[in-house]
C-alpha cells in the first residue's frame, strides 16, 4: 500500500503514569516493556495509521453480521419451523445451540490457525463456510429435509468459530492505542446488529400461515436473500481484505512483528493464561453473563408466545430492542474505555446492572403490557449485550502480552458452554414451571457472576499487574 493512503504517524504509547493507578489494570499493550536490556530502551520503530483500517473493520463487521443473523433466524420463529419440519421445539432450539456446541471443540485449532496464518486466511475460511451453509439451506426448503437444513446451519456455525475471536486481533493489528477499544466495539457491533436483524426480519418474511407450499415459498425467500448477501461478502473479502498494514500502528505491534513464529508456543500461551487468576475469574463471569444472553435470545419466542399468543412479529421486535440497546451500550462502553481506561469499575457496574435488568425483565414479562416488556427488555439488552466488548478488552489488558485471539477464544468458549447449559435448563424449567421460574434461574447465576466480579476487582486492587506477570512468566 502506498504512503498516500496513510493519515499520519501514530502517537507513541501514552505514559500510563498519567492514568489513575487504581483504574489501570495492565500494561495496555505498551511495547516499551519489551526489548529492554540492561535498562536500555529498544529503538523506536516507525508506525503509521492507514485509512484502509476502517474498511477492514467494517468488512469484518459486515460478514460477522451475516453470520450472526443466522444464529437466531430459526429460534425467533420456533413455532413456525416446528410446524414446517414436523419436529419438536427442542429440535429447533438446537438450531441456535449448534452455534454454541460447534464453537467448543473447534476454537483452539482455529485460534492456532489465526496465530500461524493470520487474519486474511481466517477471514477467507469464515466467509467461504458461511456462504456454503447459506446455499445448503436454500436446498433444504422441503418438510422432509430437516437434516439438510441442519447441515447448512452446521456450516454457518463452523464459520462463526473463525469470526468471534477476530475483533480484538483486528483492533490490535490495524488501529492505534487510542482507537483499539472503539475498533473492537465496531467489530462486536456487526455481530450484535446481525442478531438484531435476525430477531426482526424472519417473523416479517415468514408469516405463520397454514398452507405448506406458501410457507415454503416464504422460507425460501429468506434463505435466498441470506445466500446472496453471503456470496457478495465472500467476494469482497477475496479482493479487499488485507492481512496487515505495511507499517504497524503501534510500538507494541512493531515488537510483535519481530517475534519469530518458532519463538511462539500456542500451548504454552494457553497454559500461562490458565495460571492467570484474574483472567480465570473473567472467563467464568463472562461465560455466565453472555450465556444468559444466549438463553434469553434462543427462548425469547417461546417466552413471548406463552404470555402473548400470536405475537411472533412482536417477539422479534422485542429481540431487536434488546440487541439495538446493547449495540448502543457496546459503543458507549468502547469510547468510555478508550478515554478513561477504567476497566475494573466499568466492568463491575455493567455486570451489576445486567443483574438488575434481568430481575426487572423477569418480574414484568407476565404483566400483560407489551410496552412494559419493550422497556425492560431494552434496559436488559443495554447492559447485558453492552458487556461483550468490555469482556474482550478487559481480557487483553489482563493477559498482555499474550495473543488477543487466544484470550478472546477462551472467553467465547466459556460463553458457549454456559449458553448451552442455560438454554437447555431454562427451556426445561419454562416447560414445567413457567417463564418466571426460568428467568429466576438466570438471575441466580447473574448474581453469582456479580459476586465473582467483585472478588476479581478486589484481587486486582491488592495485586499489581506486574506481580501477576511475574507469576505467569
Amino acid at each position: 500500500m502506498s504512503d498516500k493512503h496513510a493519515i499520519g504517524d501514530t502517537k507513541l504509547t501514552e505514559d500510563q503514569s498519567k492514568a489513575d493507578p487504581e483504574n489501570h489494570v495492565g500494561p495496555d499493550r505498551q511495547a516499551e516493556c519489551q526489548g529492554q536490556e540492561g535498562g536500555q530502551e529498544a529503538p523506536q520503530q516507525p508506525t503509521r495509521l492507514y485509512k484502509r483500517r476502517w474498511m477492514i473493520v467494517l468488512l469484518f463487521s459486515s460478514y460477522s453480521l451475516c453470520n450472526s443473523f443466522q444464529w437466531i433466524q430459526y429460534g425467533i420463529i420456533n413455532n413456525i419451523f416446528t410446524k414446517f419440519y414436523s419436529v419438536d421445539t427442542f429440535a429447533i432450539d438446537w438450531m441456535s445451540m449448534i452455534y454454541m456446541l460447534t464453537y467448543i471443540p473447534f476454537i483452539f485449532p482455529v485460534a492456532w490457525l489465526l496465530e500461524k496464518k493470520g487474519l486474511r486466511v481466517v477471514a477467507l475460511v469464515a466467509t467461504a463456510l458461511n456462504c456454503t451453509g447459506t446455499w445448503i439451506k436454500v436446498a433444504s426448503v422441503r418438510p422432509h429435509l430437516f437434516a439438510v437444513t441442519v447441515l447448512g446451519q452446521f456450516c454457518c456455525s463452523l464459520a462463526q468459530v473463525f469470526i468471534l475471536g477476530m475483533p480484538s486481533q483486528i483492533a490490535s493489528v490495524w488501529f492505534g492505542t487510542e482507537e483499539v477499544s472503539t475498533a473492537c466495539s465496531i467489530g462486536v457491533f456487526g455481530n450484535q446488529l446481525g442478531i438484531a436483524i435476525g430477531f426482526l426480519v424472519p417473523p416479517v418474511l415468514v408469516p405463520n400461515v397454514d398452507d405448506m407450499d406458501e410457507l415454503a415459498h416464504h422460507i425460501s425467500i429468506m434463505f435466498y436473500i441470506t445466500a446472496g448477501v453471503a456470496t457478495l461478502l465472500f467476494i469482497l473479502v477475496v479482493f479487499v481484505f488485507q492481512e496487515r498494514p505495511k507499517l504497524p500502528p503501534t510500538q507494541a505491534q512493531a515488537t510483535a512483528r519481530s517475534i519469530l513464529p518458532e519463538q511462539y508456543s500456542y500451548t504454552a500461551s494457553i497454559a500461562r493464561l490458565l495460571r492467570n487468576r484474574p483472567f480465570i475469574l473473567l472467563i467464568i463471569t463472562y461465560g455466565l453473563n453472555v450465556g444468559c444472553f444466549y438463553a434469553v435470545g434462543t427462548l425469547l419466542n417461546r417466552m413471548i408466545i406463552i404470555h402473548y399468543p400470536g405475537e411472533e412479529v412482536t417477539a422479534g421486535r422485542i429481540g431487536l430492542t434488546i440487541v439495538v440497546a446493547g449495540m448502543v451500550g457496546s459503543l458507549i462502553c468502547g469510547v468510555w474505555l478508550d478515554r478513561t481506561k477504567t476497566y475494573k469499575q466499568t466492568t463491575l457496574a455493567v455486570y451489576f446492572m445486567s443483574l438488575v435488568g434481568m430481575i426487572v425483565y423477569a418480574a414484568t414479562l407476565s404483566l400483560g403490557h407489551l410496552w412494559v416488556v419493550f422497556i425492560t427488555a431494552g434496559a436488559l439488552g443495554f447492559f447485558m449485550t453492552g458487556y461483550l466488548p468490555l469482556g474482550f478488552e478487559f481480557a487483553v489488558e489482563l493477559t498482555y502480552p499474550e495473543s488477543e485471539g487466544t484470550s478472546s477464544g477462551l472467553l467465547n468458549c466459556s460463553a458457549q458452554v454456559f449458553g448451552i447449559i442455560f438454554t437447555i435448563c431454562q427451556g426445561k424449567i419454562i416447560d414445567r414451571f413457567g417463564t418466571l421460574a426460568g428467568n429466576i434461574f438466570l438471575c441466580v447465576f447473574l448474581l453469582i457472576g456479580t459476586i465473582m466480579t467483585v472478588a476479581k476487582v478486589r484481587f486486582l486492587a491488592k495485586h499489581s499487574p506486574e506481580e501477576e506477570l511475574k507469576v505467569n512468566y
